[in-house]
Order: structure tokens, then C-alpha cells, then sequence
């Protein structure tokens, strides 16, 4: 079993979704997790999930725009648990619209809470990863769709933000920090909202789907990026790993 004892995660988003099913993943192998998002009172619910497991957790609720946030997140994980071993960055604003008419601030915001969020946060983990310490950012499938119609401006951030990973892989290697990121098609609540309100064109997206299902966001997202952070994932660095049930890839 991989485990991660003694390791201390700061996860980005954790109140929901895929951060939520990280969180859990990586607490139930024995991580400390830094819980970080815009709603405390969803932070509490997961907290309050991982100390039933056994684990150890601690919230603070911020926002990735806002730099002394970030600052801050950092301090509450060194001054908590001694450390940090692990980055998760999967908060994200979503920013959707056609090339003619997308709202910029929107875009802006996305490309603020995206990539610029995730290199301020790696920046500032650095120090503290050093030695054996494992970056996995998000990035999105979408971007590799036939028809990208619409989500020109999420692609864009999320394509940014693996540009960005990539390079990091190659300059923080020396240090023995590893950088990766993961694509994932899962069950957020997003993805509930749209099964919910358009059960038509989800069914029509599952059939492009080789494993015929959307995936769980804490056994099959939360569950690889344990063993991207575990010894068993010591020698990859620099990926993006679709986790999208070949969706993009198989089609």
C-alpha cells in the first residue's frame, strides 16, 4: 500500500469535486492535509471526513486571486505540520465563451486563478519542497477535444498552466521536485449540474467514452495522484496524464 506518513499536502479547492476526492485520497494514506478554498464551511465537511478516517486536516478559507491568501496558506502549513511535501493546485474560475464575445474580466480571472495562481503557489512552496517534494497541477481534456467551440478561454489558462508545469519539472529537477499534471473528466459538481440539466448530451459525451463512465473524483482521480506522490511515483516527473476514461485519447 502507498502510503504517505509524515507528508503534508496543501490542496487548493478542496471543498468539492476533485479536491475534495484528493484531500481524502492522500489524508487515508496518512498525509496531513491543508484544506484551501472560498467556502470554510465546506473546508469543515471534508475536514470533518478526514479525522473520521483517522486523519489529520486543518482549513483556511481564502481565495487563489488573492496573493496574501496564498501567503498565508503557506504559513498556516509550515507553522501547522513543520512543512510542506506536497502542492495541489486545483482551484480554478471557470471562464467559458466564444472567441468573439467572451467577457475579459472573466478571462482575466481565469488566467489570475489559473496559471498565475499556480506558479505564485509554487513559487512560495519551493523552499520547503526541496529535497522530495511533488507538485501535480490541473489541467483540463477539453483542450484536446475535436470541437473546442466555447472553451477557448478554460483551455487556454489550463494549456498555460501545463506549459508552465513542464518548465518547472525541467528547472526544479535539480532540487528533487517533481512536477506533473493531471486532466481529469470526473463527477464535480459541475459535471452533476450539466447531467442534471442536459442528460442528452452527457450520454451522447459517454459513448466517446471507451470505459463508459465519468470518473469517481476521489478512486479514480484522488487515487493516481496518491501514487504520483508516493515513493511509487519517484521517477515521474514532467507528464500530463489524462484521467478521463481514454475520452481524448482513445477515440
Amino acid at each position: 500500500m502507498q502510503t504517505l506518513n509524515n507528508k503534508t499536502a496543501i490542496i487548493t479547492g478542496a471543498g468539492q469535486g476533485v479536491g475534495r476526492g484528493i484531500a481524502l485520497a492522500l489524508a487515508s494514506a496518512g498525509a496531513n492535509i491543508v484544506l484551501f478554498g472560498r467556502t470554510l464551511s465546506k473546508l469543515e465537511e471534508v475536514a470533518k471526513e478526514i479525522e473520521q478516517r483517522g486523519g489529520q486536516s486543518i482549513c483556511l478559507g481564502g481565495d487563489v486571486l488573492n496573493a496574501d491568501d496564498l501567503a498565508q496558506v503557506v504559513a498556516l502549513a509550515v507553522n501547522t505540520f513543520g512543512g510542506i511535501n506536497i502542492l495541489v493546485n486545483n482551484a480554478q474560475v471557470i471562464s467559458l465563451g466564444n472567441i468573439l464575445d467572451f467577457d475579459e474580466q472573466q478571462y482575466q480571472q481565469g488566467m489570475d486563478s489559473g496559471p498565475l495562481a499556480t506558479v505564485r503557489l509554487m513559487r512560495a512552496c519551493h523552499p520547503y519542497l526541496k529535497g522530495d517534494g511533488v507538485v501535480i497541477n490541473l489541467a483540463t481534456p477539453a483542450a484536446f477535444q475535436a470541437d473546442t467551440s466555447s472553451y477557448g478561454p478554460y483551455n487556454a489558462a489550463k494549456e498555460a498552466i501545463r506549459a508552465l508545469s513542464r518548465a518547472a519539472a525541467s528547472e526544479w529537477g535539480p532540487d528533487r521536485i517533481r512536477v506533473n499534471c493531471i486532466l481529469p473528466m470526473a463527477m464535480s459538481p459541475a459535471m452533476e449540474l450539466w447531467q442534471a440539466t442536459e442528460p442528452d448530451a452527457v450520454a451522447a459525451m459517454l459513448s466517446g467514452v471507451p470505459m463508459g463512465k465519468i470518473g469517481d473524483c476521489e478512486t479514480d482521480i484522488g487515487a493516481v495522484v496518491l501514487f504520483l506522490c508516493s515513493a511509487a511515483g519517484s521517477y515521474i516527473t514532467g507528464h500530463s496524464l489524462p484521467l478521463d476514461g481514454g475520452y481524448t485519447h482513445l477515440r
